[in-house]
């Protein structure tokens, strides 16, 4: 079981501070540049013409055609196709895996749930509809979220307090991502950056070819660093502690050294797709990397947030306190 986040956690009061301080017309930006603007199939007063039709009791009154009640001789709406985002499709990998250890002591868990709540908060404000998908090696379980963060929080804090006993499987996840069928929905990927190997690259291509997808990886802790505390290092897999013999100075290069070429590559692939990749190895990490990924891309000036890379532009002015 991973211990959920409690509701005084100071990382939570962040994502509400950061929803409730952005105002709509924000949130639809920020969201809409990191997807790609599309028809959502909406009416009202949006940007793609789509006809006028005869005026009916509610419409505002700003709406009206003026030339087209004219020629008609009854009063005339015009109705627009809104250019908006509908659905967000949150997948959370279960597998055990995820009991491992990051460098601030949390678990990988944990710093994922933290990373989907963000973007959960900002979904729901824009009134998308969101579901939390959850899997491991035994199961893949669609949780059903209602229209409001709440309910979002239960569903995801009754996902933590399941057991993890189970091997992670990112393959069925990724084959599920590629089988929603609309190919305009969000798609946010939550995982640790051990799942997504060489093996994985080829489904990661089509999924970022098909949607737009938003890629969290969690960075973990080195377990062969002889630098950590040893009462820290825990085997993901067994939740035992990493024996000394293994650690050196060596083995923790190469490992640092293999870790480093896998997220070359895959950030490399996203970039390529126009995809978003956010790495950190903690939650507030994870927070103050979608906060500039958000502020980056309205500015238009980097497409991959990541801990690694250090962001050369400031946030917007309603973006700077919620970084404080």
């Amino acid at each position: 079981m991973i211990q959920p986040a409690p509701a005084a956690d100071p990382i939570r009061r962040k994502i509400e501070a950061l929803s409730a301080q952005l105002s709509l017309p924000t949130v639809r930006k920020a969201l809409g540049i990191l997807e790609g603007e599309h028809p959502s199939g909406k009416r009202g007063n949006g940007y793609d013409y789509d006809g006028v039709r005869s005026y009916e009791p509610g419409d505002e009154a700003r709406l009206i055609d003026w030339a087209s009640s004219a020629r008609m001789g009854r009063p005339m709406v015009s109705e627009h196709e809104r250019l908006a985002t509908s659905r967000a499709w949150l997948l959370l990998d279960t597998g055990r895996q995820m009991r491992s250890t990051t460098p601030s002591g949390e678990s990988a868990a944990s710093v994922a749930a933290n990373a989907l709540r963000m973007f959960a908060s900002l979904s729901l404000k824009r009134s998308d509809e969101v579901s939390l998908i959850t899997a491991d090696d035994q199961s893949i379980t669609r949780r059903p979220v209602q229209a409001d963060f709440a309910s979002f929080e239960q569903a995801l804090d009754r996902a933590l307090e399941t057991p993890w006993p189970y091997e992670r499987n990112i393959d069925a996840l990724l084959t599920y991502a590629l089988r929603i069928p609309d190919r305009h929905a969000l798609i946010i990927l939550a995982t640790d950056e051990t799942a997504i190997g060489s093996e994985q690259l080829p489904s990661i291509r089509r999924l970022a070819q098909t949607h737009p997808l938003t890629l969290i990886s969690v960075a973990c802790l080195n377990p062969f660093d002889a630098s950590n505390d040893m009462r820290r290092v825990l085997d993901g897999t067994t939740g035992k502690q990493v024996p000394a013999f293994l650690r050196g100075p060596q083995e923790a290069n190469d490992l640092q050294t293999h870790r480093h070429y896998e997220a070359l590559a895959l950030k490399r692939d996203l970039t390529r797709t126009g995809s978003k990749l956010i790495q950190a190895g903690s939650s507030e990490g994870m927070f103050t990397q979608f906060v500039r990924l958000l502020s980056t891309s309205a500015i238009g000036t980097s497409s991959v947030g990541n801990s690694h890379l250090p962001v050369s532009e400031p946030a917007p002015s309603n973006l700077q306190g919620v970084l404080a």
